[in-house]
């Protein structure tokens, strides 16, 4: 896929990986602390990893068609490169959720699970959704900056005007 009416295609599917795989890994988060939450989310966020999962390469697919159609500079490369790595944020996110879907069954039939297994889950899914954030950030940092520089627009008012 290259272009959507006449956009660049990753600019609009960006958008579900910088919505979905914060979401995904926030709520394994929850999930994997509180067990009530786990009850009632534990599919949803299996459903959303497999979903950003699959969004990743298309993502990064479109990126790489726009990055062969933009002027070449740093800043393009260096969000090219980080953006290659953000299949392995969806993975760790699909293995944080698979971890969750194990621990919930695991719960379900019987009765609870060990301390230790709910403590691995915990810091499985941890690591993986504070990892994925973080890298969602700076992947989007870089484009951000490869697309508009390093300007500051913080200090511009709404009407224009240096505020």
């Amino acid at each position: 896929m290259s272009t959507v009416d006449g956009l660049p295609a990753h600019i609009l599917l960006v958008h579900f990986i910088v919505v979905l795989a914060p979401l995904t890994a926030i709520l394994a988060i929850v999930c994997s602390l509180w067990p009530a939450a786990r009850r009632r989310l534990v599919w949803l966020v299996a459903v959303l990893a497999v979903v950003t999962l699959v969004m990743t390469p298309i993502t990064t697919d479109a990126g790489e068609w726009l990055e062969k159609r933009v002027e070449r500079s740093a800043a393009v490369h260096k969000h090219t490169e980080l953006g290659d790595t953000m299949l392995y944020y969806s993975i760790a996110l699909v293995v944080a959720a698979a971890a969750l879907v194990f621990l919930h069954l695991r719960e379900r039939r019987q009765a609870g699970a060990p301390t230790l297994l709910k403590a691995g889950v915990a810091v499985v899914s941890i690591v993986a959704g504070i990892a994925s954030i973080v890298g969602v950030y700076l992947i989007g940092d870089s484009g951000a900056t490869a697309t508009w520089g390093d300007q500051d627009y913080s200090v511009v008012g709404p009407s224009g005007e240096d505020g």
